[in-house]
């Protein structure tokens, strides 16, 4: 189903019968984005044979899609859907050539990638050709596709034949892909009426390995109400959107005399609330509203390599709201590599900010070498975007802002490419002071960033609303 992203929070389902005229409902998932911005979404559907329950025959559907309060209907415009029993492979756009079951990620340890494409039988293909590279283009391969009499036979037990009544035969190609983290490719077919491409509208399509994502959080310090609602709701967020790296900032635990609590530790909290928990890593800085440990913290699904933190602020007195820590890890990311990562919250400008983000650069620049394939310093700044104390981190010439730059790219451009003499004009009423920032010469590029925990996504969880960024390797 290809279905328009009006919200990050929406429902899809497929509703369907077969012979025996009973209605069913089944959830489809997110599949991928396609280039046009749209989303792809699938539903599979299985119905065991058994002594009380036979296959459902020949089936209609439809498809409902609620987002925003809202239920939106593709029913075929009242006709619904039809699809008999064996029918093999239905494609309902007027196409001569179709990508099948497109899957954008590629499996941990897949070590090669199977192709299936339907052709309309009145072409007469006399070759399938699928096009291919896994570096960019830099080389590629052709893998000939082969017509199975027997394809869904073989595939889903199914008597089904190839062509089919409809008009499609299937063409199934293997790409030996090995270890490599993404494969772009076309799909050609030579017909009686000349070369046909299914290559995703020009854009080709694309099957990578799990992309990196980052999300950054100020928790503020157990200061919201139902707190315990609110860590499963963030803890929710991270199962969601399938995070691998969590920065966390105002992480608080009882203060009980400086010894603090962990069993209150709001981080170790939220970790709990996970169907797996991840790695933790942290420490805390001073004393916050007169009754916590407050410092900051990382959640890693990957283990780390190696941890630290320590002051990057003038005053280490924990009694003193300036002292400030960061934490630091080192991840090994699968398919990425070595990826160091930062969690910070720095004070305003007028009490520390830029001594305290030049010691925080300086320490993660002594930590990146040529074998980490990325630096991230994210966290709480508490400067504005756009403001002078932005501008001291553009100047740096070190380090760009990835949510401006997955959000509003023309702004990105402007102040850190163009490197325009207004800040705040170019990027306007942004209002964030919480940040990921990436270290330049990083092999990772980002996709996409999110705002998340806002009052129509999650709810508010604290008085930051957190930013999401995907990333992948270059």
């Amino acid at each position: 189903m290809r279905v328009d992203n009006l919200s990050y929070q929406k429902k899809v389902e497929v509703h369907w019968c077969g012979e025996d005229g009973e209605w069913h409902v089944d959830e489809a998932a997110y599949r991928c984005t396609l280039p046009d911005e749209t989303e792809l979404w699938y539903a599979c559907i299985r119905r065991p044979l058994t002594s009380q329950q036979s296959l459902p025959g020949n089936i209609r559907y439809s498809v409902s899609y609620e987002c925003a309060g809202r239920t939106c209907w593709d029913n075929n415009h009242g006709l619904d859907y039809k699809v008999d029993a064996d029918a093999g492979v239905i494609v309902y756009r007027d196409v001569p050539i179709q990508h099948l079951f497109y899957d954008p990620v590629l499996q941990g340890g897949k070590v090669s990638l199977s192709i299936d494409s339907a052709v309309r039988s009145s072409l007469n293909a006399k070759h399938v050709r699928i096009h291919w590279s896994t570096d960019k283009w830099k080389t590629s391969h052709v893998t000939r596709c082969f017509k199975r009499p027997n394809h869904w036979d073989l595939v889903r037990g199914s008597v089904a034949r190839n062509p089919n009544r409809y008009g499609w035969e299937i063409w199934t190609a293997r790409l030996p892909i090995h270890h490599s983290y993404r494969v772009e490719y076309a799909i050609e077919s030579e017909t009686d009426q000349g070369v046909v491409w299914d290559n995703c509208h020009g854009a080709n399509y694309q099957a990578r390995r799990s992309t990196l994502r980052v999300l950054t959080l100020n928790l503020h310090c157990y200061q919201e109400d139902d707190q315990e609602h609110k860590f499963k709701q963030i803890a929710q967020a991270i199962q969601d959107f399938q995070i691998d790296l969590v920065c966390l900032q105002e992480v608080a635990e009882n203060w009980n005399d400086g010894h603090g609590d962990w069993a209150s530790n709001a981080a170790r909290l939220i970790n709990s609330f996970l169907p797996l928990p991840y790695h933790l890593h942290t420490d805390y800085s001073h004393l916050g509203f007169d009754k916590f440990r407050e410092g900051v913290a990382i959640l890693s699904r990957h283990e780390f390599s190696s941890t630290d933190s320590g002051y990057v602020s003038d005053s280490q007195d924990v009694f003193d709201i300036h002292a400030r820590r960061v934490v630091m890890a080192q991840i090994h990311v699968p398919y990425f590599g070595p990826v160091n990562l930062f969690s910070a919250h720095l004070s305003w400008p007028e009490d520390g900010f830029y001594a305290q983000f030049d010691r925080t650069r300086q320490w993660a620049d002594e930590r990146h070498d040529e074998n980490v394939t990325a630096t991230l310093i994210c966290g709480d700044f508490n400067i504005k975007a756009g403001s002078e104390a932005y501008g001291h981190i553009v100047n740096s010439s070190e380090y760009e802002d990835q949510y401006l730059k997955t959000v509003n790219r023309p702004a990105f451009d402007q102040v850190y490419n163009d490197r325009v003499q207004n800040i705040a004009e170019a990027i306007g009423h942004d209002g964030r002071i919480d940040y990921i920032f990436l270290k330049k010469g990083s092999r990772v590029q980002s996709l996409n960033g999110v705002e998340l925990f806002t009052d129509h996504s999650y709810g508010r969880v604290s008085d930051h609303t957190g930013y999401y960024v995907e990333f992948e390797l270059t």
